[in-house]
């Protein structure tokens, strides 16, 4: 019974031994990396590749460095499986008790594997170039050890912009990395280079060889020429072959590639390198002069023929140095406080390494800071310090050559180093090689091989004819577009190096509206007189102008120059004149046809003479009465009483043409030409511009101009008249149309004010349009060669100039303002004149007086002198005064007529008695022929 109880006594103490036995060793498994008996450090790599073996070699050398007498390094092949990863990140922990994994070229293993080291707690080191930002927040043991992408793409978006090529297709390896790693630091890149992706081209790496030719045939169908590689070496190689094959390594196109691809470059065989003639990449830079690379690279070399007999390539790649930059920092982060001795086996150091916890190695990583191979090896915000250098090769025959370098913020440059010259442009490298072998660039765009032309919005509804001008083909065939801005378009065209065929298109609405359907892709351009102004390149980029920019005040010309020669014609218009010239010689010639055949005495001032002297008398006497009312005394009452309207209508003309001069003088002296737009803006003027045009925004926004007083003018001939009529006080036009508006209004208008420098005239087009450099240039050359001037002279020369309403126009008088007073005078002669010859004076009557007007008849009438006698001094001294002169007063009048005395003596006093005998013999016959005439006068 005893013994029964002993044995049951030792049988539950062995088994209680057992389970402590037993939960010791699963509490040893539940802590890896700390009671292991050697420290170990894993490793994670894709072997089936050549980066993978390179990787593995350099974190055998970077042990070497560190772990002199021993080798903890335990590398597995994922074969690029992220499932194969992480099942050898699990056995890596738990079974080998790793303190650290380093490798995980690519992110989906990365992201994996890093849940394992979370949960396990144990530091995860990638090599992966495309691990995202906001990685580390969420795992804390991840470390990223490779460099960023933005720096890479920055030097391919520096590429193209160096040759100014604005749309490109990316062509990529189709991985989950990619749209999280690649693709949004190449946009960003391009975005800020001006240029922009045509066509993203995803690529699987299990892609077969029909599906990828069919790939780049649609490529290179399309118009963009520029490719840009981004893949790993063995799809790059594929693509290359491919492309050769398919006729799009030749002239016209361009392939960049990437890191990726350039860094293994020196792997490729002979028959990839010649499907790549051409081609420009970017590889990363590292010093290969130094002297701890001269020692990395020979036992590196040693390695890997050691590992790998049957590779054929045995030069360490940037990978590699990544790789043992990376091993070489957690090496560092584990020793550090320990002596550098050469043995770590001692029980000691490894119990004091292993209790090192994962945090703390995490922490000693992120504060590492050493020049590495591959460059400085230090973090910022847990952020590896990015690459800031890189080589821009170019391959030609055989190989590659080095054409120069790129430094992010400085540019491109022919050499690295304190003395270095960088260019943001690398045309200054030197010549490139580019496939086809073109020693000119490529322009990176060509015409599709299916084009359609290109449709071109014109407006309809302008303002400005004379600069686009649509109308409809009457013969059914579209529309025809005229006008100065599409002749410039057709001088552009001939500039440039190709044929662009087009059509035009009819939009009616705004020139904003016209714009935005660039933007909405319903037009590829608009060709007009389309202003360059800030809002519209949202929808559209615009090119080189053609048409200096300037906004300007239209205004009436006033002069301040009042002593000008010919002012005093300005009060009455050209008709006016003649009018009143006209109508003055009428009534002065009725005036005096009823006087001369009134007058009977035919020795009368207005009878004598000849027939000219006696017409000079009458345009005398009737000019004379524009300008004094104290004309002779008339003898018929049908001549009075058309002088009397006649003196009526010339006090009206003086009148008015006083008026008139001094309105003129008026505003000569105030000169409206001195007003600015502060004077219209606080006297609340209405200023005109064009009603569809930005300038009504401008004025509003910018002169603050109220909006009621901004007259919206849709015609370029309303502006003359809504000038002179005062509608509006001035008017604000583009500095273009301005030009146009004063060689067809020479007269009367003028400019006022500064000149605003916006607008300006340009063609629209597609953001990123390949067309649109091209287009530039070729205004650029239009200019140049003297073309656009040509056309702009053409443009004025065709208008003969309208002499509008001046200053001095708006107060001239013309006759529709006195047709009423010239018809009632002109009425009035013609009337007194008929009722003179009906009544008073027949026709037959008039001979007598003409004749004696004109001079005797042939022979000497009775009791007349011969013609050409004179007659004796006795009848001269006998002849009296005339019928309109008055009779001598004072004594002599009295007096009888004195008898004719015989001639005196010769002499003095001879002379003096004859002048005193004719004197007094005229006063008396004077007043004998004055009672003779009342006796025998009637009046009319």
């Amino acid at each position: 019974m005893a013994r029964k109880k002993l044995a049951s006594c030792c049988f539950k103490l062995l088994l209680l031994t057992s389970l402590i036995t037993w939960s010791t060793v699963l509490s040893l498994d539940s802590s890896p990396g700390k009671h292991s008996e050697e420290l170990r450090i894993g490793g994670i790599v894709d072997l089936t590749t050549h980066i993978g073996k390179e990787e593995r070699a350099a974190m055998q050398v970077a042990i070497e460095d560190v772990f002199s007498d021993v080798d903890p390094l335990l590398v597995k092949d994922s074969r690029g499986d992220p499932t194969r990863a992480v099942s050898s990140a699990k056995n890596l922990i738990k079974k080998n008790h790793v303190a650290a994994i380093v490798g995980l070229r690519t992110w989906p293993e990365t992201f994996f594997v890093a849940e394992v080291g979370n949960k396990s707690k144990v530091p995860i080191i990638s090599l992966s170039n495309e691990v995202p930002s906001w990685s580390d927040s969420n795992r804390p043991f991840l470390v990223n050890a490779a460099r960023g992408q933005f720096a890479k793409m920055k030097a391919v978006a520096d590429i193209i912009n160096s040759w100014k090529w604005r749309k490109v297709n990316v062509i990529y390896e189709d991985i989950n990395s990619v749209v999280s790693g690649i693709v949004p630091y190449l946009i960003s890149a391009l975005q800020d280079a001006g240029a922009e992706i045509s066509e993203l081209l995803p690529l699987t790496p299990t892609l077969s060889d029909r599906s990828l030719f069919e790939s780049l045939r649609y490529l290179k169908n399309g118009q963009c020429r520029v490719q840009i590689v981004h893949a790993s070496a063995p799809l790059a190689a594929k693509i290359f072959r491919n492309a050769k094959r398919i006729g799009v390594m030749e002239k016209e196109f361009v392939w960049i590639t990437t890191v990726d691809t350039m860094n293994l470059i020196d792997t490729f065989d002979a028959s990839i390198i010649s499907s790549m003639q051409g081609v420009l990449g970017v590889k990363s830079y590292y010093s290969r002069s130094t002297k701890q690379f001269k020692n990395f690279r020979f036992r590196f070399n040693s390695k890997f023929r050691e590992l790998y007999r049957q590779e054929t390539f045995h030069e360490p790649c940037v990978y590699s140095l990544q790789a043992y930059d990376a091993m070489r920092a957690v090496s560092l982060a584990l020793t550090v406080g320990f002596p550098r001795s050469k043995s770590f086996q001692n029980s000691t150091n490894n119990s004091l390494m292993l209790s090192i916890s994962g945090e703390k190695i995490v922490s000693r990583i992120s504060e590492s800071n050493f020049e590495g191979l591959a460059g400085a090896f230090n973090f910022q915000k847990g952020i590896l310090s990015p690459e800031s250098l890189f080589r821009i090769i170019n391959v030609v025959g055989r190989s590659y050559r080095e054409i120069g370098y790129w430094t992010e913020n400085l540019g491109f440059s022919e050499s690295t180093g304190p003395g270095s010259k960088y260019t943001k442009s690398m045309r200054l490298l030197g010549q490139v090689f580019w496939p086809g072998g073109p020693l000119s660039a490529p322009r990176g765009w060509a015409l599709p091989t299916s084009a359609e032309p290109l449709k071109i919005g014109v407006p309809v509804s302008n303002s400005h004819k004379e600069f686009v001008d649509v109308v409809y083909d009457q013969l059914g065939r579209g529309i025809v577009a005229k006008g100065f801005s599409i002749n410039v378009f057709d001088a552009t065209l001939k500039f440039l190096p190709y044929h662009l065929s087009y059509i035009f298109v009819p939009f009616n609405g705004t020139y904003d509206s016209l714009v935005e359907q660039v933007k909405l892709r319903n037009f590829d351009a608009v060709v007009a007189d389309t202003a360059i102004v800030a809002e519209r390149f949202q929808s559209g980029e615009f090119s080189q102008p053609y048409a200096d920019p300037g906004l300007q005040m239209l205004i009436t010309a006033r002069t301040k120059n009042i002593n000008r020669a010919w002012v005093f014609t300005k009060p009455f218009s050209t008709s006016l004149w003649i009018s009143i010239g006209v109508i003055n010689i009428y009534n002065g010639l009725v005036v005096w046809l009823i006087e001369r055949n009134y007058e009977q005495d035919r020795n009368a001032e207005i009878r004598r003479g000849s027939l000219l002297n006696q017409i000079g008398y009458m345009l005398y006497s009737a000019f004379k009465t524009l300008f004094s009312l104290n004309v002779d005394k008339l003898s018929s009452n049908l001549s009075r009483f058309v002088m009397v309207v006649w003196l009526f209508l010339a006090l009206v003309l003086t009148q008015s043409f006083t008026a008139s001069l001094s309105a003129i003088f008026s505003d000569q002296w105030n000169d409206l030409a001195t007003v600015d737009v502060e004077a219209l803006r606080s006297t609340g003027a209405k200023l005109g511009c064009d009603g569809g045009s930005f300038v009504v925004a401008y004025l509003r926004d910018v002169l603050k101009i109220h909006p009621d007083n901004i007259v919206r003018i849709y015609s370029e001939d309303d502006y003359a008249q809504a000038l002179v009529n005062e509608e509006i006080a001035a008017a604000y036009l583009e500095v273009p149309y301005l030009k146009v508006f004063l060689a067809k209004y020479c007269k009367g208008f003028t400019t006022s004010g500064p000149i605003y420098k916006v607008g300006g005239f340009g063609f629209v087009f597609q953001r990123s349009s390949p067309y649109l450099p091209d287009i530039s240039e070729a205004i650029v050359k239009v200019v140049e060669s003297g073309t656009l001037k040509d056309l702009e002279n053409s443009l004025t020369s065709s208008y003969k100039c309208l002499a509008s309403d001046s200053s001095d126009d708006h107060h001239r008088l013309r006759v529709s303002s006195f047709l009423g007073l010239f018809g009632i005078s002109v009425g009035i002669s013609t009337f007194a004149l008929l009722l003179f010859y009906t009544y008073c004076c027949p026709i037959g009557q008039i001979a007598g007086p003409l004749e004696q007007a004109a001079g005797p008849g042939p022979g000497p009438g009775p009791g007349s002198p011969a013609r050409g006698h004179e007659p004796p001094a006795t009848e001269l001294v006998a002849r009296g005064p005339t019928a309109h002169e008055p009779a001598a007063r004072g004594p002599e009048a009295h007096e009888p007529a004195a008898r004719v005395p015989e001639p005196p003596a010769r002499g003095p006093a001879a002379d003096d008695n004859i002048h005193v005998n004719r004197k007094r013999s005229s006063s008396g016959s004077t007043r004998t022929s004055r009672i003779s005439h009342r006796k025998s006068s009637h009046s009319y």
